[in-house]
């Protein structure tokens, strides 16, 4: 592995083991507020407040901290709340309902829901089909788009390292770099399914086992 890509999966490790603990606890501390004393709006907004960074966290440290063991689909179900507050939804009803990912293509999977974030701005679905080595992601909402670059970065991969290290790089232009690097670091084919003709819609976004 890159020790660029390496440094950056312990910096996110540490966070997330640092945060996940102080989360758990205020998650757990609201909870008793709100049994001992009642519910009160400020104490249920708090709580969802609490809760709804909790699933985010999850999501991050799966998808960054290094995921290295099988995903099946009621955990990926589960880890996609953690997705921009309800805004954005997975929908795997094309997928059989056995699917187990492997810990690379797995992954890939989960850093596609946080990129698929950042490509359905005013919200919408993203939808998976396919098998468990060769899924079809697709978007569909308003104004989706996948990130500026992304199949730039795809057809050369120093593309996507200048993306991370360019002066206009920011933690909102994290994303599309990461998966395309990640995807090369696993071995693991990312490919935009480019249509035949004019098309207004986003192209699926194809990723496949080596």
């Amino acid at each position: 592995m890159d020790d660029r890509l390496r440094l950056a999966e312990l910096v996110c490790a540490r966070i997330c083991h640092d945060l996940s603990g102080l989360l758990g606890s205020l998650v757990g501390t609201l909870e008793v507020v709100a049994e001992e004393a009642g519910t009160t709006e400020a104490t249920s907004i708090a709580t969802d407040t609490a809760t709804a960074l909790a699933l985010r966290l999850r999501l991050l440290r799966a998808a960054w901290a290094g995921l290295m063991e099988p995903l099946e689909l009621p955990r990926l179900t589960a880890l996609a709340l953690g997705l921009a507050a309800g805004r954005v939804r997975l929908d795997v009803s094309d997928l059989p309902a056995a699917t187990v990912f492997s810990p690379p293509i797995g992954r890939l999977v989960l850093n596609l829901l946080l990129l698929a974030a950042d490509a359905l701005p005013r919200g919408g679905v993203l939808r998976l089909d396919g098998t468990d080595a060769d899924v079809i992601a697709r978007l569909d909402g308003p104004n989706a788009a996948w990130p500026a670059g992304l199949i730039g970065m795809l057809a050369d991969e120093a593309a996507a390292w200048q993306a991370l290290t360019s002066p206009q790089a920011s933690p909102r232009t994290l994303q599309a770099p990461l998966i395309v690097l990640l995807a090369r670091h696993h071995g693991v084919r990312l490919t935009v399914l480019l249509p035949a003709g004019p098309s207004t819609a986003a192209p699926p976004l194809r990723l496949a086992a080596a």
